[in-house]
């Protein structure tokens, strides 16, 4: 057995074999079987696919979260400068999202995603983003190390890397400079295109071609469902589009394919973006991708006609529900977004029902 290997069992050993030490099956969902709970894989990043997995969470528990690894902002740019790691933020917000409702999850949930108030350097470094890296650089293993993580959170759920490498985000920005507004530049950096001004016109990655987790490829692969989105736009969700390997699994897969748009533009990225222009830009960057439905809020679409028409060129059906927080801020709420989904997996689903 290899020294990684060993430290491996020696850290499974001392995680409680009590409530965080048990699989989804052993909290109480029942074992998957056909026709018994959809399996489903979520990719995102961010906030956005925290509210997917706040809801999906509810419906399954055969849960798959594939993030997004190219954020260099904040305290997981800081770690990613520092110690050349993959940014671990987006990754730790899913594994909150994950965790459950109960006492056990949220104490979990509170103390991964604090933050460290100092005058040094571990001012605004999140205790889950410092837990994510030590057991990556004890373990040596990306997934092994977030697997632990997660079972000692009891999360509901798995989370992966879409890419075991760190990635950067490039974008082709018209009128970035104002002073200059029919030009287009190369704007360098997840955390500057969130918030860039002028138009996105298209996003790459570099490096061009990154290796996908194999993980993560194999769970699209074997997924009934697969939710892309909610989320920004071209920071979050288009990237999962433009790693070859994972492009290829969403692509070939027999799962069924839901994307999950947004509630509003997003300030700098999608500035004045309709319903129907984000499914325009995705298909700019994935042209040989199809879905099965696409979900919006039924007030924030005040076009239906062109948002079908839209997703009618994905091969996609519209499904209009309320699953906005009813305090009218542009955030989704989890009940009712997990209402959507649910409705959504039966009858567009080709198993079920699943409960």
């Amino acid at each position: 057995m290899t020294g990684r290997s060993s430290r491996l069992s020696r850290l499974r050993r001392t995680v409680p074999e009590g409530r965080a030490g048990r699989s989804v099956e052993a909290r109480g969902a029942r074992p998957r079987r056909r026709g018994a709970q959809p399996k489903v894989v979520a990719l995102g990043g961010g906030m956005g696919l925290s509210a997917s997995l706040t809801a999906l969470r509810r419906i399954t528990g055969d849960l798959t979260a594939v993030v997004t690894v190219a954020d260099d902002g904040g305290s997981s740019g800081r770690l990613r400068d520092e110690l050349g790691v993959l940014p671990p933020g987006d990754l730790r917000k899913a594994l909150a999202a994950l965790c459950g409702d109960d006492d056990w999850g949220q104490t979990w949930a509170r103390v991964i995603q604090h933050r460290f108030q100092s005058k040094g350097d571990l001012h605004e470094h999140a205790v889950g983003n410092l837990l994510i890296v030590a057991l990556w650089e004890q373990l040596g293993d990306h997934v092994q190390a977030l697997d632990l993580v997660g079972r000692l959170l009891g999360a509901h759920g798995r989370v992966l890397p879409m890419s075991a490498v760190p990635l950067e985000l490039q974008a082709l920005v018209k009128g970035h400079d104002p002073k200059r507004p029919d030009d287009v530049d190369t704007v360098r950096g997840q955390a500057t295109v969130a918030l860039t001004p002028g138009e996105v016109q298209s996003v790459h990655l570099v490096p061009h071609d990154p290796p996908a987790v194999p993980e993560a490829v194999e769970a699209v692969r074997d997924a009934d469902w697969v939710v892309l989105g909610p989320g920004s736009w071209f920071s979050s969700v288009i990237p999962h589009l433009l790693v070859p390997e994972l492009l290829d699994a969403l692509i070939q897969t027999k799962a069924r394919r839901v994307l999950s748009l947004n509630l509003a533009p997003q300030p700098g990225e999608t500035d004045g973006f309709s319903p129907q222009r984000h499914l325009e830009v995705l298909g700019r960057h994935a042209p040989k991708l199809a879905l099965d439905v696409v979900l919006a809020d039924q007030a924030a679409v005040p076009d239906r006609d062109s948002l079908t028409d839209a997703a009618k060129r994905f091969g996609a059906a519209v499904e209009l529900a309320p699953v906005a927080r009813p305090d009218g801020t542009p955030r989704h709420d989890p009940e009712l977004l997990a209402a959507a989904y649910d409705r959504i997996f039966r009858m567009h689903g080709r198993i079920g029902p699943w409960r």
